[in-house]
C-alpha cells in the first residue's frame, strides 16, 4: 500500500469505484464508530470498504480481495474468531481484531484463530496505518515493546512483568501499552483519554480509576520496578527504577510458565 493524496475516496461494501483492489475491509457493526474510522482512514490515503457483519465480511474479502481486514468485536452474524479462521483458509490476507471490553473474549479467540495483530476500539487510524505498511502484514517478526521490567506483545496480548504473566482486561492493556509506547514523558489526561475511549473527555473517573488499578498490579500484584507518577494538573508518566532501560523488541522465544 502507498498512500497517495489523490486516490479516489472510500467507499462501502460495493468495493471501490475504479475496480482496484482495497487496501482494508473492516467489518464493524456500529455505524456511526464505522463512518469515523472510514473517514480517518480515507484522510490517511487507505482505499477501504465497510460491512455490517461477519458474514458479509466474508462475502466481500471473496469478492474483493482486500490487503488487510479490520473486524470489530463483537461481530454478529458470524464471530471474529470465526471470521479468521475461515479467511485464513479460504482467502489468505492478513487480519486485525478491534475491541472495546465487551469483545475482548472474542477478540482473543480471534488472536488464537491467527489474527496478526489486537487494537482497540474505537479505532486510532494513526495506530492501524503503520501495521498496514508494516512488514508484520506481510509475515514479519512482532515487535515486543520492553519498558524496564515489563515486556508487552501487542499482537498475541500477552503481558509479561519479571517473566511472570500479568491477566489484563483490555482498557487497562491498552492504557499500559500506551504509557509504555510514551514511556519517560508526561502524557495528559485528555491525550490518554483520546487513545483510550476516543472521546475528547469522559463524565466520571473512568481514567483515574484504570491507572490506579493498573499501578496496582504492577507494583503490588507483580513487584516491578516501574510505576505509573500522577503529575498533578499534568497528567501520568510511566517511570521504572534506575535498573529499568526502556527499549524494544525480546528474546522471549516462549511464554513463561
Amino acid at each position: 500500500m502507498t498512500p497517495d493524496a489523490h486516490r479516489p475516496p472510500a467507499t462501502s461494501a460495493g468495493g471501490p469505484e475504479d475496480g482496484t483492489i482495497p487496501d482494508l475491509l473492516l467489518a464493524e457493526p456500529d455505524e456511526a464508530l464505522a463512518a469515523e474510522a472510514s473517514a480517518r482512514f480515507e484522510s490517511a490515503g487507505v482505499r477501504i470498504i465497510v460491512c455490517r457483519d461477519g458474514a458479509e465480511a466474508l462475502l466481500q474479502v471473496g469478492a474483493h480481495h482486500p490487503r488487510a481486514v479490520l473486524l470489530g468485536a463483537p461481530l454478529p452474524v458470524v464471530g471474529a474468531a470465526t471470521v479468521t479462521a475461515l479467511i485464513a483458509r479460504l482467502h489468505p490476507v492478513p487480519v486485525i481484531v478491534g475491541a472495546g471490553p465487551d469483545g475482548a473474549a472474542e477478540a482473543t479467540a480471534a488472536v488464537a484463530a491467527g489474527a496478526v495483530a489486537f487494537v482497540a476500539r474505537p479505532y486510532r487510524a494513526e495506530e492501524i496505518v503503520p501495521l498496514l505498511m508494516s512488514g508484520r502484514m506481510n509475515g514479519g517478526a512482532v515487535r515486543t515493546l520492553v519498558v524496564g521490567d515489563i515486556e508487552l506483545d501487542p499482537a498475541g496480548f500477552h503481558v509479561y512483568v519479571r517473566q511472570r504473566s500479568l491477566q489484563l482486561p483490555v482498557r487497562e492493556f491498552m492504557l499500559l501499552r500506551y504509557l509504555m509506547e510514551h514511556a519517560n514523558r508526561v502524557v495528559s489526561r485528555a491525550e490518554l483519554t483520546k487513545a483510550l475511549w476516543g472521546v475528547e473527555t469522559l463524565d466520571s473517573n473512568s481514567l483515574t480509576v484504570h491507572v490506579r488499578r493498573v499501578r496496582n498490579r504492577l507494583r503490588e500484584g507483580s513487584g516491578s520496578c516501574c510505576t505509573i507518577d500522577a503529575i498533578r494538573g499534568m497528567g501520568y508518566r510511566l517511570e521504572c527504577s534506575p535498573k529499568g532501560v526502556a527499549s524494544s523488541g525480546s528474546s522471549r522465544t516462549a511464554p513463561a510458565t
